[in-house]
């Protein structure tokens, strides 16, 4: 059994937005990430880092849950910026039962347990994508609340913590989210979003406590890294 993470898979059997028109690591993306999950087997966890469908609402994401499903391990499943199928948990759990997937699970205001350690997080904020001052501390929060509530059902299990944004990225700085970690005692983070020439700017290794490593995609060329 075995933990792993990977983030921003871009979707589109259900909507008109594939991934290859990027050309690059993205060509022929969607046998890459059929091959990449594949490795996993039917007892192993994957935490999917936010941007998994482009799907604009269940039924158009819908192919892209049934191919997920299709591919061995359990899949757990945290909002990314371009989720825009997401909805609340209860109409999202039932949704999906209606239509028998039953091996993907969301992040949300809440945790999952995984030998012994706990699987936490958030969607996350990046704070240079908007200017409205106000707007950014309105949002940061409410993700701060729902990470505060992420790690309070961990209890006193070890904290693994997971984003979509990344908490640190060239200069920026998300405090709010940094000190909720300090706080629940939290070791190591991954997370996604960043793609292309963002790479060389992603923040990896320890800085004050925490253990930053990106999980997106393109950047571990569609292949799920593993955790523990």
């Amino acid at each position: 059994m075995s933990l792993y993470a990977i983030g921003d898979l871009h979707l589109s059997l259900g909507s008109d937005k594939p991934m290859d028109v990027f050309g690059g690591g993205w060509s022929n993306y969607m046998e890459k990430i059929r091959a990449g999950l594949s490795i996993l087997e039917p007892d192993d966890v994957c935490v999917l880092c936010g941007d998994t469908s482009w799907g604009m609402d269940f039924q158009e994401s819908l192919s892209d849950f049934r191919f997920l499903a299709e591919l061995p391990g359990k899949k757990i499943i945290l909002k990314g910026n371009h989720d825009y199928w997401w909805n609340t948990v209860t109409k999202m759990k039932a949704f999906f039962h209606e239509n028998g997937i039953h091996n993907i699970e969301f992040l949300h205001n809440n945790c999952f347990f995984y030998e012994g350690a706990a699987i936490c997080g958030t969607r996350g904020w990046l704070l240079d994508g908007e200017p409205d001052v106000e707007f950014n501390e309105k949002i940061m929060a409410r993700e701060a609340a729902r990470l505060k509530a992420s790690l309070a059902a961990a209890g006193d299990a070890e904290k693994l913590c997971f984003f979509h944004y990344p908490p640190r990225f060239k200069n920026m700085v998300c405090h709010d989210l940094i000190d909720v970690m300090n706080e629940g005692g939290v070791k190591n983070c991954w997370y996604g979003h960043i793609h292309s020439a963002g790479h060389r700017f992603a923040v990896q290794g320890e800085v004050e406590g925490i253990t930053y490593k990106m999980v997106s995609a393109d950047f571990l060329d569609f292949a799920p890294k593993k955790i523990m």
